[in-house]
């Protein structure tokens, strides 16, 4: 049992482009802080970051490789296919996906969620279909065998493109689970789409000082400075 945690990223956003290698604080980029934020996790085999085999984003697979992670190359708009493939290569039979451009996913909430997961024989599980999470701790896990299942019967252009809405779209197919949090936080943010959101992650990381920062961390500096 390999559980391995493929992390989506491209340089290629319409809102902000290359934001994935964009600074947070002088030495962290938003995707090496996806990294080192993940690697405090105990339950997480091996990482990683599976990009496009589109030329603007070489940038992302020189960065990581200096950062002594392995990159995978594959098709920009058929992500099912790229994770698919990724996920063939390593020999995971678990995947936990993330998306590059949650810079503080939070590795204690990740370890939870896949200890969720090996708790039962589920396909897939997510603390971010049923939202009451904040916005950039989005946590996906599934099977090797329900990743093949997708790739091998999905006709949908939107599921290939998204990964996983084949499993709640087939929700007779597959064991599924929704990760709730005891109190509603879906109207919390610091995932990075746009400029603000960015500048919003640098404001948290300048203001706390330990690593890895963990959700919590967040939520208590958010209530402390009326954020």
């Amino acid at each position: 049992m390999v559980v391995g945690c493929i992390i989506q990223a491209r340089m290629g956003s319409t809102r902000l482009p290359g934001k994935v290698l964009m600074n947070i604080d002088k030495k962290t980029t938003v995707l090496s802080s996806v990294i080192t934020q993940l690697q405090n996790c105990d339950f997480l085999d091996k990482i990683v970051v599976a990009t496009t085999d589109q030329k603007d984003d070489d940038k992302i697979e020189e960065f990581v490789t200096n950062l002594n992670i392995k990159c995978f190359r594959g098709n920009t708009s058929n992500v099912l296919e790229r994770f698919y493939k990724c996920a063939k290569k390593f020999s995971f039979s678990t995947i936990v996906r993330i998306t590059a451009d949650n810079p503080l996913i939070d590795p204690t909430l990740v370890d939870k969620i896949i200890n969720i997961f090996n708790s039962d024989s589920f396909d897939y599980i997510s603390n971010a279909h049923v939202r009451t999470f904040p916005f950039g701790t989005e946590t996906e896990i599934f099977s090797f065998t329900a990743l093949e299942k997708a790739w091998k019967n999905t006709e949908s252009s939107y599921e290939r493109e998204h990964v996983t809405p084949y499993f709640y779209n087939n929700p007779n197919k597959f064991n599924i689970f929704n990760v709730v949090n005891k109190e509603n936080l879906s109207h919390l943010r610091w995932t990075v789409d746009l400029e603000d959101d960015l500048k919003f992650v640098q404001m948290i990381t300048s203001k706390i000082k330990k690593r890895p920062i963990l959700m919590t961390d967040i939520i208590e500096l958010i209530k402390q400075e009326n954020l």
